[in-house]
């Protein structure tokens, strides 16, 4: 096994720190919170460069806290993408889901609370009521490119700031990238000043067994609409390094109920093996080597009410 992106034991405290740290060096905690589908995730990666958490349409497809890591001169940056807040679905993996979300705002230095530029909802109203009091919130408004009217933004603007007493406010466009170096300049002041905890070249502290685990569902969310949005969950369960150096990677996707297994396969397998193909490119484009990339499909009834089996994913 190589799981090259891997995750670094916690630092003593007589630990140096990772590269030579200039006087005034901030590093801390950044929550990425708010509803499904506002565009948390993509703005993580694009604020650190790199897709480490996986997108698309479906409420849900963050399941985990991922963390990625973003280092400058003088500051660290450490996002945790969290999934999005669940009122609709109620079963164990959404209270686990919903549970790591309040988990994740007790414990970092700051907030980003993501909204969709024009639209504040009941939903959005249900996470904003979540929001810690004691310590620095901003409010990221995403998705401005699509509210082009200005009298429209500025009218949404004073809306959401009447919501809830953020610390700042900023309107971006993740997808394109817009303004996400502003964001990372107003983050900044908040992070407490202190040495580096991870390695300036290292993106994430997760491990290349998970993200290849991610990267899978994310082609199964995209590719079965909404014939299967909630019933499926993957596992790697071997992940080994051939002698040219490629990975060998075999790995489990768990459905609910047989008929799913062969909405999931599709004619003549036809529908897995495409999803097999993209998941196998985007993971040679991660890990920068070939991939050999084997994936079975699994009945596990009721995996989503199965606390215990939820346990085994980190859940």
């Amino acid at each position: 096994m190589n799981d090259s992106i891997d995750t670094l034991p916690e630092l003593p405290e007589t630990a140096q720190p990772y590269f030579a740290v200039p006087e005034g060096f901030r590093c801390g905690f950044v929550a990425i919170v708010g509803r499904p589908n506002v565009g948390k995730s993509t703005l993580m990666n694009h604020l650190i460069g790199q897709k480490i958490s996986i997108t698309s349409e479906k409420a849900q497809t963050t399941r985990h806290r991922v963390t990625g890591i973003e280092t400058r001169p003088l500051v660290q940056y450490i996002f945790v993408d969290t999934p999005g807040f669940q009122t609709k679905h109620r079963n164990a993996l959404n209270d686990a889901l919903n549970k790591s979300v309040r988990d994740t705002l007790s414990d970092v230095d700051c907030v980003l609370f993501v909204l969709e530029a024009g639209r504040l909802s009941d939903a959005d109203r249900e996470v904003i009521a979540l929001l810690p009091k004691n310590r620095p919130v901003i409010l990221v408004v995403n998705k401005a490119d699509r509210l082009k009217d200005k009298a429209r933004m500025a009218a949404f603007l004073l809306s959401a700031s009447q919501a809830f007493e953020f610390a700042e406010i900023i309107s971006v466009s993740a997808k394109h990238g817009h303004r996400l170096d502003a964001l990372l300049s107003i983050i900044s002041p908040y992070l407490p000043e202190g040495p580096p905890l991870y390695p300036e070249d290292m993106v994430t502290d997760k491990n290349s067994r998970f993200l290849a685990a991610e990267i899978v569902r994310e082609k199964l969310f995209r590719y079965l609409g909404e014939e299967l949005p909630y019933a499926m969950n993957v596992e790697v369960d071997r992940f080994e390094t051939e002698e040219d150096g490629r990975f060998h990677i075999y790995a489990t996707v768990f459905v609910d109920k047989p008929g799913q297994k062969a909405i999931v396969i599709g004619k003549s397998g036809e529908r897995m093996k495409k999803i097999a193909s993209e998941a196998r490119a985007d993971m040679e484009k991660l890990f920068a080597t070939r991939v050999f990339l084997e994936v079975w499909v699994k009945v596990k009834g009721g995996w989503a009410d199965d606390v215990r089996f939820l346990k085994q994913f980190d859940l």
